[in-house]
């Protein structure tokens, strides 16, 4: 198969897309991503965006209209953080990111409290922060048995250019000391059952992933036996493809970018 999207199989009617690295750069959308959007639209295909994001999917659709890209060029969106919000919804939790992640989360539904928690809600890192500023409340954590719950799977970003930690490396330093975490998102099950749900559970040989991440949106789409398109200019560019990351299984096609 030629790894050219404009020669993608018509018999992909549903396009699970990864937003960043792919569509945008947490600043501006990428050079040519809502143009091929909307080509799959004009080719009818339903678009649903699969990210990350730690976001509830009603705040990373404001980040999208704040970037300019047209509400009409996709169908929906499938956040980590929607997946996590509805598995802590219901109980008090301690929280872990931004002011603006407790804001969003808060916003959501979640009750979040600073003190006598049993699960934590991880959803980043300030953008100044490494892991190593984490280690004595990693610790605490531990000693405490905290559940954390990892609402961003992703390790790094490139946010503007800059490479920036993500929960998801915060969770590994977690679970190196032994603490318990619970992971939302990309590449775990959960994630896809959801999306392919609000698409109404088409045939999984008429879906496609696309995304830039191998260790989630590549193995995610292998694990759960979707066919893939890897956008190789993303977080792992200049990197070979690892052979020994989907034994037996590669993506349909490479490209650079959308």
């Amino acid at each position: 198969m030629s790894d050219n999207l404009d020669a993608l199989p018509a018999r992909y009617r549903l396009i699970l897309c990864d937003l960043w690295g792919c569509v945008h750069d947490g600043f501006r959308l990428l050079p040519g991503a809502d143009q091929r959007l909307r080509r799959w639209r004009e080719e009818e295909r339903r678009l649903l965006f699969v990210t990350n994001a730690p976001r509830s999917a009603a705040t990373t659709r404001r980040q999208l209209d704040g970037l300019g890209l047209d509400r009409e060029l996709y169908d929906g969106i499938v956040s980590a953080g929607e997946v996590g919000i509805a598995a802590l919804k219901g109980r008090p939790v301690g929280f872990c990111g931004t002011a603006e992640d407790r804001v969003d989360l808060t916003a959501a539904g979640l009750e979040l409290t600073d003190a006598g928690y049993a699960e934590i809600a991880c959803a980043g890192l300030e953008w100044h922060e490494t892991v190593a500023d984490y280690a004595e409340r990693l610790a605490e954590w531990r000693s405490s048995d905290v559940l954390l719950h990892c609402l961003n799977p992703d390790r790094v970003v490139i946010h503007g250019g800059r490479r920036v930690v993500c929960a998801g490396a915060l969770a590994d330093a977690y679970e190196a000391i032994s603490g318990r975490t619970v992971w939302h998102g990309k590449p775990y099950p959960s994630t896809y059952d959801h999306a392919l749900s609000l698409a109404g559970n088409p045939p999984k040989e008429t879906v496609v992933a696309v995304g830039d991440g191998l260790k989630t949106d590549v193995l995610g789409a292998a694990r759960y036996g979707l066919d893939c398109v890897y956008v190789s200019d993303g977080i792992h560019a200049g990197e070979p493809y690892p052979d020994d990351l989907t034994p037996g299984w590669r993506p349909i096609m490479t490209v650079e970018g959308l």
